[in-house]
């Protein structure tokens, strides 16, 4: 439904999403093109792209048992809010990236010089707002094997978050030039 004229969107017309920054957080439009266009507005976007509405599939009649897939586990981690799961949540959200699950739609560098990273959900559209931890490359195959004991359930959240944080203090890439160089992303 178009978040201006309230009437629906239509499968594959396109359509204009729009990230508003509230005080407690973040707020997300999706409109027809026209009513981005025309409709009054006292505030500027922290975010907006042009994309294709697709429609959401028809919810799926059996329910099987089956282990936590990552974008699950991506949604469980960003709903929790927990710093100590920022790079696991990060190296996920690179994996469905990877996986065309997730499409990378904004970056905005922050004063403190962080990037939160906007993804959207190719197959739902949701959003999901990501904090670049710039991991350290010889701390990467560390968080690899965090994401992949959690998806296979070896470890638990807690076992995970409870361990000490090698990478917390000086999360960026070493340094060429007095300059800060990100990490190279995770391979699959």
């Amino acid at each position: 439904m178009c978040s201006i004229c309230e009437k629906p969107l239509v499968d594959r017309a396109p359509v204009v999403s729009v990230l508003h920054e509230l005080q407690d957080g973040y707020e997300r439009l999706d409109c027809h093109p026209e009513c981005w266009k025309t409709a009054p507005r006292e505030w500027e976007p922290f975010s907006s792209w042009e994309g294709v509405y697709s429609a959401p599939p028809p919810p799926d009649k059996k329910e099987t048992l089956k282990k936590e897939t990552a974008d699950e586990l991506l949604r469980h981690l960003i709903s929790l809010d927990d710093p100590a799961m920022k790079n696991v949540v990060y190296v996920l959200a690179v994996m469905l990236e990877r996986s065309k699950i997730l499409v990378e739609r904004d970056a905005k560098e922050q004063p403190d010089r962080t990037i939160i990273r906007i993804y959207e959900h190719r197959r739902t559209g949701e959003s999901f707002i990501v904090l670049d931890p710039r991991i350290r490359l010889e701390n990467l195959s560390d968080v690899q094997s965090e994401v992949v004991a959690l998806l296979s359930g070896t470890k638990t959240l807690g076992e995970v978050s409870s361990k000490p944080e090698d990478s917390a203090e000086g999360n960026t890439e070493a340094t060429t030039n007095g300059k800060e160089e990100p990490a190279t992303a995770p391979a699959e």
